[in-house]
């Protein structure tokens, strides 16, 4: 198989995969398992892609809330935002601090996918009684950001599976709103993380393959803007147990092939 294609086939996993409920890292370690590891900078840069299709998304509610922060819901609002994303960034900072890395094996991977889809299964039936609310409290502030720390720490997770089940969870049971707050949270979180990746990746600028690199982000940048655009108005019908099931599939698929040895 090309370099190219490689390049693309990359491109669209981080695309569809990085604000849909099944783990952008996830997926991506899977990928690497069959078309081999590409560098951080290339990884860093369709991540970049995929945070340019959230932002182009949403700018009008961004621009909204940042000139109209006279508004006390506006006000309110940000508020909120800024706490959930600095619980994110101290925690962590701490982390890395201590030194933790994620792991590059299938097996984790495999659990968190199994365990996460029988997780959303459980939520969705838990708020499935409960009054429709797309109230956004400190409770869901501060539960979004240790969700969000919790997707950094166990790969498989997933940033935007953690965070909409923890807004739901607290009783934004609107899972527009729900999906909206998480996406928002994640969108200076995500950033502040890229832009910690590539100034680790910097001594890579100079052999980097940089034809590789401006593909892969704009083929990222796309297919996540049409994945957001069709998960917004999915959500608006619909609940996250499509997803649910995918997760359960694709975990058990992985334990089975760590079974067999096709992947490690």
């Amino acid at each position: 198989m090309s370099d190219t294609l490689n390049t693309v086939i990359l491109g669209i996993v981080e695309g569809i995969t990085e604000f849909l409920p099944i783990s952008s890292t996830g997926h991506l370690l899977i990928a690497e398992q069959f078309l081999g590891e590409r560098s951080d900078l290339f990884n860093v840069s369709i991540q970049s892609g995929a945070i340019l299709a959230i932002v182009l998304i949403y700018w009008r509610r961004l621009t909204g809330l940042l000139l109209h922060t006279r508004e006390p819901q506006n006000r309110d609002y940000l508020y909120k935002l800024t706490v959930s994303v600095l619980i994110t960034l101290v925690l962590g900072f701490i982390a890395t601090r201590l030194g933790f890395v994620l792991p590059k094996t299938v097996m984790p991977i495999a659990i968190a996918t199994l365990v996460g889809g029988v997780a959303i299964l459980g939520i969705e039936q838990y708020v499935a009684g409960k009054p429709q609310s797309s109230e956004i409290t400190w409770s869901v502030a501060i539960w979004v950001g240790l969700g969000q720390m919790l997707a950094g720490l166990v790969p498989g997770t997933s940033r935007s599976a953690a965070t909409i089940f923890a807004a739901m969870l607290c009783g934004v049971t609107l899972r527009p709103a729900a999906t909206e707050f998480a996406f928002l949270v994640g969108i200076p979180t995500m950033f502040a993380a890229t832009a910690y990746e590539l100034l680790k990746a910097r001594h890579e600028v100079g052999s980097a393959d940089w034809s590789g690199v401006v593909l892969g982000f704009v083929i990222s940048a796309v297919v996540a803007f049409v994945a957001v655009k069709w998960l917004l108005r999915y959500v608006q019908s619909h609940r996250f147990t499509l997803f649910a099931w995918y997760r359960i599939v694709l975990g058990v698929a992985l334990l089975a092939m760590l079974r067999m040895g096709v992947v490690h």
